[in-house]
């Protein structure tokens, strides 16, 4: 194999690695700005709409085709950016404000599962019995995150956690579809990623209090500024880019396996910053249930990658 394609597949299978992380690291930006008084909507747009500015300048300057698309083609990016974007960041946000990252984050880890699911239900893909085991085995390891079987946990366990984290699972699974669907076109990640945030953007508008934003940098200090750009770049455009990229390259299966280093990240994440401790069991069960989406990933993926 040329030395340079290697380096370039090696490249290409770290970013939903990478994307993982990042969006592991969501829950530190997302407890900041919610001590600071800032509301779901207000966080979110401040993030994206960062990103669509750097994107858009980066796109006018790199490759203004980039910013093409065909009319016919603009519902796969509302449904990419409304149904996928805004509803994965809109739960996932406050399953971390509501339960711990390890949660939030294993819990949004299993839109495998929904992809499984739906393509049963609507392309009537055969539910062999490896993917029902999966699917079970990756169900028992979510409860074994929540703590709800330990002694004295099942209280403080939040519902709207459980409820907000499996719903960004859902939208998950559907933002990999339309990007899929996008890159099937031909149109490139920027492209993809660019038009998902921009739909998106649109929707936070009306709930949106740019007051609160002005605030929020008075009172945040000096690095407040560049925390809020750190943010974006971080939990937004950077992932989001090397997430669609890697799918419109290697099978969306793949993706979502090499991504799968999002929970431990949160993990890791939840006991640096705010001393979220895990049990024995809660480890075991974000190990249970990465390995179940692993496996349970593997079995849709030819494991091909596309030149």
């Amino acid at each position: 194999m040329d030395t340079k394609a290697s380096v370039k597949e090696k490249l290409i299978l770290l970013m939903p690695v990478l994307s993982g992380i990042m969006w592991g690291s969501g829950g530190i930006f997302v407890r900041t700005f919610d001590a600071l008084g800032m509301d779901n909507f207000t966080m979110l747009f401040s993030r994206i709409i960062v990103s669509v500015a750097i994107l858009g300048i980066f796109l006018f300057v790199y490759d203004r085709s980039l910013l093409r698309v065909h009319p016919a083609d603009l519902w796969i990016f509302l449904g990419g950016g409304v149904l996928g974007m805004f509803g994965i960041n809109l739960t996932y946000n406050e399953a971390i404000k509501h339960g711990t990252l390890a949660l939030a984050s294993v819990l949004l880890s299993m839109s495998p599962v929904f992809v499984v699911s739906l393509s049963a239900l609507l392309f009537h893909e055969k539910m062999t019995i490896q993917k029902t085991l999966c699917m079970a085995a990756a169900l028992f390891g979510c409860v074994l995150v929540s703590e709800v079987l330990e002694s004295g946990a099942s209280s403080s366990v939040s519902p709207l956690a459980i409820l907000c984290g499996i719903g960004s699972a859902f939208f998950y699974a559907l933002y990999s579809i339309f990007s899929k669907a996008a890159a099937g076109k031909g149109y490139h990640a920027l492209t993809i990623t660019f038009y998902c945030l921009v739909s998106s953007l649109l929707l936070l508008i009306p709930g949106t209090d740019p007051g609160c934003i002005g605030r929020v940098l008075r009172e945040g200090g000096i690095g407040m500024p560049f925390f809020m750009l750190l943010h974006s770049l971080v939990t937004s455009a950077l992932p989001y880019i090397f997430y669609t990229t890697s799918i419109s390259r290697i099978d969306a299966g793949i993706a979502s396996i090499l991504a799968a280093s999002e929970p431990a990240a949160a993990m890791l994440f939840g006991f640096l910053f705010f001393r979220e401790t895990p049990s024995a069991l809660s480890v075991a069960g974000l190990f249970l249930t990465t390995g179940a989406i692993i496996a349970l990933s593997r079995s849709q993926t030819k494991g091909q990658i596309h030149s």
